[in-house]
């Protein structure tokens, strides 16, 4: 057997993988010429300027129309895009929403920013909430779940929201990671009651920071668009607002600029484009590794709907899993270990509820104490802790794909 770099041998690969950054990894002049438009102009601020191009408006109703949705309102952030849909819906004090152990901080942290508490669902090979395991975390204080599609799998849309009407609950998917992607033929995000987007640099679509809320409800539309601006709906009454009758309150400012509105128009435009491109590479890549033993991926809900930003492997034992990627590092491909191969509530300040409130709020809310252990969500932590993560980006190339075919194969053939 050929000798592994890692122990001196000649490693398959000695020149960088294109960085993982999706949509970035397209920008040419059309984002360019389009930001450039919007300062030549001078109207950054989507609401008015001295020659405003409505740049943000035109992005929200292309967006709307490409998922197949009403409504799309633009935001500062994927987290603000939670922050707004979760006010939107009514969740705050004393309310609980279920969220995946699996998923980025930001999902139960949102949750927690907005006064409610979030309560960790188990996971099954798909990487996302086990719809059968729904039930067992309702209580009379549960108004809502998050779904969570990671890294371009779909969740099973159908049999989640058969189990939120069950309990009554408002669902809001957040599709951070996995915009473009499609359960049965319906893009992820449109199917519960509010969609959450961002645009951070790791997605598929990005504009540095942004995101972005759609929903085809006309009321959740609009307490979205009052609290992302401070509780103003300007296009229905202007600058404030009119009527003391109507549904206002007070809200925050997740306004998304001109400028990223820009970037923005531009980057949904290339979606097919940078799905299909990660689509092939991804399809490569596994075709040539599927049939090693003791290699198995996670369960892809949809295969023609994964959105193909990551191929996720899933070994024996954590044991065997961090000398994999270990070893398939030393051979040039950048394996990682997705969230440190741990459930997302094992990030201390998850685990303690560690706010910046000293009472302890709002953990502080309810009859009964709310306790986090390391094993509430088992098959979480088995899952995670042999999860192998290897990031696709449109740049990629055959070449490219079968150098980590065969560094896998290289090191697997002695570890596997």
């Amino acid at each position: 057997m050929e000798k592994l770099a890692i122990n001196g041998g000649t490693a398959v690969r000695t020149t960088p993988y294109p960085p993982t950054y999706p949509g970035a990894s397209v920008y040419d002049e059309q984002e360019a010429n389009a930001v450039y438009e919007v300062i030549k102009n001078k109207s950054p601020f989507r609401y008015y300027g001295p020659k405003l191009l409505y740049k943000t408006k035109e992005f929200e109703e292309t967006f709307s129309k490409k998922i197949g949705i009403n409504h799309t309102l633009g935001v500062t952030s994927g987290t603000a895009s939670l922050m707004v849909a979760l006010k939107a819906a009514g969740i705050g004090p004393g309310d609980k929403v279920i969220v995946p152990a699996c998923t980025f901080t930001a999902t139960p942290g949102a949750v927690i920013c907005c006064g409610a508490v979030p309560i960790y669902a188990d996971i099954d090979e798909s990487m996302s909430i086990d719809p059968a395991s729904i039930g067992k975390y309702v209580d009379k204080y549960t108004k809502a779940i998050i779904p969570v599609p990671i890294l371009g799998n779909p969740c099973q849309m159908d049999k989640i929201m058969v189990e939120a009407k069950k309990y009554n609950l408002i669902v809001i998917e957040d599709v951070a990671q996995s915009c473009g992607s499609k359960y049965k033929g319906q893009y992820s995000g449109t199917f519960g009651d509010i969609g959450c987007f961002s645009m951070q640099i790791n997605k598929i679509l990005t504009t540095g920071d942004g995101g972005m809320v759609s929903m085809n409800d006309d009321k959740l539309y609009e307490r979205a668009v009052r609290y992302h601006d401070q509780g103003m709906f300007r296009e229905k009454e202007g600058f404030m607002h009119i009527d003391e009758d109507a549904d206002i309150f007070v809200g925050q400012n997740y306004r998304m600029s001109e400028l990223t509105g820009a970037v923005a128009l531009e980057q949904v435009k290339k979606l097919d484009l940078i799905v299909g491109r990660m689509q092939k590479i991804k399809k490569m890549i596994k075709d040539g590794i599927k049939d090693i033993p003791g290699i198995g991926f996670r369960r892809i809900n949809d295969e023609d709907g994964d959105a193909s930003n990551a191929l996720i492997l899933l070994l024996a034992t954590q044991e065997i899993t961090l000398k994999f990627i270990e070893a398939v590092s030393a051979e040039g491909i950048p394996l990682g270990h997705l969230y440190n191969g741990e459930p997302i509530y094992m990030e201390p300040q998850l685990l303690n509820k560690k706010t910046v409130d000293k009472s302890g709020f709002p953990f502080n809310q309810f009859d009964e104490e709310i306790v986090y252990t390391a094993d509430m969500c088992p098959r979480a932590v088995d899952i995670m802790s042999r999860n192998v993560y290897f990031g696709i980006c449109p740049e990629m190339t055959e070449k490219d794909a079968q150098d980590a075919i065969t560094a896998i194969r290289k090191v697997a053939a002695q570890l596997l």
